[in-house]
């Protein structure tokens, strides 16, 4: 295209373009200059929208990447807490096993030492000899009949019989306690009683005779300990002549050790 053609080509647009708008009026000018302006204006908002919806999304991926981070840490400490509480479990788990086997092979020694006593025992009225378990121990309790005269601290040729009979099958077993307790009713001892106040003296030197004998026919004077309770651990009223004879008796505990129990119980 020359540019003589070019410029024939401009003046005729340029004058059609006069006539085009020679042939508007005033008012539609206007109209048209208000709604390009209006245009414009809503252009300008939107672009500002847009602006800001840029923005509001930037920081909205930010805090989004922020959160997931801070979602993986956490997600991370509770995996670390989690292998570390199945590590505990399993400690707590081998400890209860432990304990329980313990304690497993402690009732079956108490088992096996009541029913040892019970057979060294047999052929004793039950009446003046009981042997029985009770928490965890071995209660073996004669009468004073079987033991002792009234208000005497010599053990009858009987009762010897049966506490020799105790400490041979006892013996050798130092994994026992032996304690011996005396036990009277609520009667006072006569006054002017040689060598005794009043039943605290009584049943602690009943207890320590029993000791005596125990100890001079199998156990060894470490494993056994010798106590009085008087009045004050009755198993009945001593309101009757029979209640009264109930509570007048020595009781021997046996307790078997439990040193590994113990050591369990204390790492825990």
């Amino acid at each position: 295209m020359n540019s003589t053609f070019s410029r024939t080509a401009l003046v005729a647009l340029w004058s059609t373009g006069s006539v085009l708008l020679g042939g508007c009026n005033a008012k539609e000018i206007a109209a048209l200059q208000q709604q390009n302006s209006e245009l414009l204006s809503s252009r300008d908002q939107l672009q500002a929208q847009k602006s800001a919806l840029e923005q509001e999304k930037a920081q909205t991926e930010e805090s989004l990447r922020s959160n997931l981070l801070s979602k993986n840490q956490e997600v991370n400490q509770l995996n670390e807490n989690l292998g570390t509480t199945k590590e505990q479990l399993q400690d707590r788990e081998q400890r209860i096993a432990e304990l329980q086997r313990v304690l497993d092979q402690k009732e079956a020694a108490v088992k096996a030492l009541r029913q040892k006593v019970g057979d060294a025992l047999l052929g004793f009225n039950a009446n003046d000899l009981t042997v029985n378990v009770k928490n965890g121990k071995v209660y073996v309790s004669l009468s004073e009949q079987l033991l002792f005269k009234s208000g005497s601290t010599v053990v009858d040729p009987k009762g010897q019989e049966a506490l020799k009979k105790l400490a041979a099958a006892l013996k050798g077993n130092q994994d026992v306690n032996v304690l011996v307790e005396g036990h009277t009713d609520n009667v006072p001892i006569s006054r002017g009683t040689a060598g005794m106040k009043d039943n605290w003296d009584l049943s602690v030197l009943r207890a320590t005779e029993i000791t005596r004998i125990l100890t001079t026919t199998g156990l060894t004077p470490a494993q056994v300990t010798p106590s009085g309770r008087a009045q004050y651990l009755p198993i009945t009223a001593n309101a009757t002549p029979a209640e009264k004879a109930q509570n007048r008796r020595t009781e021997i505990i046996l307790t078997p050790k439990l040193d590994e129990l113990f050591q369990i119980l204390e790492a825990n």
